[in-house]
């Protein structure tokens, strides 16, 4: 299967890493996961590496024994505000909860970063595990409850999104019209779970509104991201699952009615890499050397050389395993390195851009605008 879209890249910033030692590295500040620099600098490498998106993973409940990053973390939607100041090309994905969170507030909160970031905003929308209940007041639902809720909420904000045509607000001192009230639409949303009435108080950006992106494996997400998704993350660690539910998730969105390409498949990999297998196996070691004594760690899937490391994203991108490469930082130096020695292969191979092909995040994805549903009424 070849791809008609080139790769896509994107970084998930950990702050200190997603593991329980990895703060300790001579090379990691212990407070990256609530140091603004550090985020900034991640950024901005990372745009300097041409890449698309800046990602946050989150959680929504925590104890004592949780990885150091997640004890104390920026929420998302405020450090990528901040980081939309710093760059003007890279997309900025946030992840936030649907179990917990409310529909309008996060309609509001992701149009806000995607006009202050001049269209360069994603949301992960995931569902959550049961922990958040405590935090968030929702006791009263299971399990059962929460790909149902799922579903109202992502019809919610993608309905509010189109609150307003895109022409809608006029904004003429002359004659005095700031809005055509015929362009401004109420939502008017009636559900088991959520009652709305709309309209958003926000206009719709450069890229029409802001990318959604999904995670999980069962039949229910499946037949909810076919419907909704425009990107979905995927385990990294087995080729052969993911280009199998590649082809199944492509075939329920095609049943759904979109065309397949406009979906993007988002393996996520924690990757070492050297100029040599020697090297990249000493930078491995040092993140061995923090664990407690018997403790060990397996070797990335992706790991080697640099030219190792670029044919296997390769193989995986060409067979439709791959359509975007989130990659993971583990060891301190894992982005810069991914830059400076894999990225340049990928652009000599054709496969990776050189130059941003836009300054908004679906135009770099290659997804479409979404049209307002009200605009052909």
């Amino acid at each position: 299967m070849e791809n008609k879209k080139q790769l896509k890249i994107g970084a998930i910033v950990d702050g200190v890493g997603w593991s329980y030692t990895a703060w300790r590295h001579a090379d990691m500040s212990a407070n990256a996961s609530e140091s603004v620099d550090f985020y900034v600098e991640k950024a901005k490498r990372a745009e300097e590496g041409k890449f698309d998106m800046i990602f946050l993973a989150d959680v929504s409940h925590i104890g004592p024994n949780m990885i150091p990053h997640y004890l104390s973390m920026f929420e998302g939607v405020t450090i990528l505000s901040a980081l939309s100041m710093v760059t003007s090309h890279i997309g900025l994905g946030a992840t936030i909860a649907t179990s917990y969170a409310d529909p309008f507030t996060v309609a509001r909160q992701m149009a806000s970063l995607d006009k202050i970031s001049n269209g360069r905003a994603a949301w992960n929308a995931i569902t959550s595990n049961p922990g958040g209940l405590a935090n968030y007041s929702r006791k009263h639902f299971s399990k059962a409850d929460l790909y149902p809720l799922k579903e109202e909420f992502l019809e919610i904000v993608e309905g509010l999104w189109d609150s307003y045509e895109d022409d809608a607000f006029i904004r003429d001192k002359e004659s005095g019209i700031f809005l055509n009230p015929n362009k401004m639409h109420p939502l008017n949303y009636r559900g088991k779970y959520f009652s709305v009435d709309g309209p958003l108080n926000i206009s719709r950006s450069r890229q029409g509104r802001p990318v959604i992106f999904q995670a999980g494996t069962s039949p229910e997400f499946m037949d909810i991201a076919a419907k909704h998704a425009e990107g979905v993350l995927v385990n990294g660690d087995d080729f052969n699952y993911a280009r199998r539910f590649s082809g199944e998730l492509r075939r329920r969105v095609a049943l759904a009615g979109r065309a397949p390409e406009d979906l993007l498949i988002m393996p996520t990999q924690q990757i070492i890499v050297g100029r040599t297998e020697a090297e990249a196996n000493e930078k491995f070691q040092e993140l061995q050397r923090l664990l407690p004594p018997g403790y060990g760690i397996p070797k990335p899937p992706f790991f080697g050389s640099a030219e190792t490391v670029a044919d296997m994203i390769e193989h995986w991108y060409r067979a439709g395993a791959m359509d975007l490469l989130l990659l993971r930082q583990e060891h301190p130096s894992g982005i810069d390195d991914f830059i400076d020695l894999v990225v340049p292969i990928l652009q000599e191979k054709g496969i990776f851009r050189k130059e941003y092909e836009s300054d908004t995040l679906r135009g770099n994805l290659g997804l479409p605008y979404p049209e307002n549903r009200y605009a052909s009424l």
